[in-house]
């Protein structure tokens, strides 16, 4: 949550240790042009639980504390509901961020079992809002919970996963709260925050150890999995929802979260099927959160028609080659209005009074705006956003 692009070992951290995560990408896949599905937390998440734009949703921007009456229709199909019909167990485990009433919570969009937080961030250890809110639950009650968010999630992760046969098919997903603010490291239950602390904390002493408390935790369900036989035969794919905050590191790219520069939605992805894909390999096919979901699917022999992602699997494994692909987002706000589109290595970028076009096969900080020198290109990606939104319009999410 909130992680920076080169805060991993293996996206080229050199601060922070992250040793399971990048065993990850050593037994897989890695992606290099991986992007979030929003600049922002509720936009992803709901890319990746459906598998379709956001946008089709209502759900384009991160839902604030206490925002009730609003969030993911319990109509709306998602993977945990399309997997849980094909017999899959269904888990989930950390932050939600779709919506706080129960009509629109985890047991009602097909996770048999959940405990986390609904809302976008608590205290990591008093598990309230920024607001003073309790916001712990297990499946639709509220609960009072003693220790750090990460380490209460990473328990209920092997938890779950030692309960689960050889027999069993299992979908768990695991949305971990760090790295976001508040910044609290773990081991400091002193630590608690309020309003006039919330946003304190230094990438040294805070941040740091966050992320590598997240790496711990990911390493106790690898062993889990490796623990119980089920390593080759597991899909596991490891991402987050946009670029990185303030203390994290979202080098090469210009900017952060909660804009459509690369550094608020070029983000991590890794994939590793060890009965499947390579291992130790690196791929530029552009993906996007929705696309997991596609891959999900297929993996898993599910009906996935109407996603506006696609399988990675067959590129993955070799058998089909990258994949030219175009993207779009947007940002509706009061203050602040972005569109972007990226077609191939061209991205363009519009908000306001100005206008952009970067190639990022030259430029991947985007410092150079060549919008006068490709005038042609700059309108083509600008009437293919436009074409876009008319699309969205056009195709309401189905009903089931």
């Amino acid at each position: 949550d909130d992680m920076g692009y080169a805060d991993l070992g293996c996206y080229g951290s050199k601060d922070i240790s992250t040793p399971h995560i990048d065993s990850i990408a050593r037994g897989g896949v890695r992606l290099t042009d991986c992007y979030s599905n929003g600049p922002v937390c509720t936009p992803t998440r709901c890319g990746l639980m459906t598998g379709r734009y956001q946008q089709r949703y209502g759900l384009e921007w991160a839902l604030g504390p206490g925002q009730k009456g609003y969030g993911l229709e319990p109509h709306n199909t998602t993977i945990a509901t399309m997997l849980k019909r094909a017999g899959y167990k269904t888990a989930m485990f950390g932050k939600w961020h779709l919506g706080y009433e129960p009509e629109f919570g985890p047991n009602r969009h097909g996770f048999e079992t959940f405990a986390g937080l609904l809302s976008g961030n608590v205290d990591h250890y008093s598990h309230k809002e920024i607001n003073d809110e309790e916001d712990w639950y297990e499946d639709t009650k509220p609960v009072k919970v003693d220790g750090y968010s990460t380490e209460l999630i990473r328990d209920r992760a092997v938890k779950f996963i030692d309960a689960q046969s050889e027999a069993t098919s299992f979908f768990l997903y695991l949305p971990f709260n760090a790295v976001h603010w508040p910044f609290q490291a773990p081991a400091r239950p002193g630590d608690v925050r309020t309003r006039p602390t919330w946003f304190e904390g230094t990438r040294k002493d805070d941040y740091k150890p966050m992320l590598e408390a997240v790496d711990g935790a990911v390493g106790a369900v690898l062993a889990a999995l490796e623990r119980k036989g089920f390593t080759r035969n597991t899909l596991v794919i490891f991402t987050n929802d946009n670029g990185g905050e303030r203390l994290s590191d979202n080098r090469p790219f210009f900017h952060h979260k909660a804009t459509l520069w690369e550094g608020g939605i070029r983000v991590a992805g890794i994939v590793k099927w060890p009965s499947v894909l390579p291992a130790g390999k690196t791929s530029k096919q552009a993906a996007m959160s929705m696309d997991f979901t596609a891959t999900i699917a297929e993996a898993c022999g599910v009906n996935g028609e109407g996603f506006d992602g696609m399988s990675l699997l067959p590129v993955l494994k070799g058998e089909k080659a990258e994949v030219p692909r175009t993207f779009f987002w947007r940002i509706n706000r009061a203050d602040r209005v972005q569109r972007a589109c990226r077609k191939g290595n061209w991205k363009w970028i519009a908000g306001g009074e100005f206008e952009q076009l970067y190639d990022l096969s030259k430029d991947l900080g985007e410092r150079v705006n060549v919008s006068w020198k490709h005038p042609e290109v700059t309108r083509e990606l600008s009437k293919l956003y436009a074409e876009w939104e008319e699309m969205l319009k056009k195709n309401p999410p189905p009903k089931v």
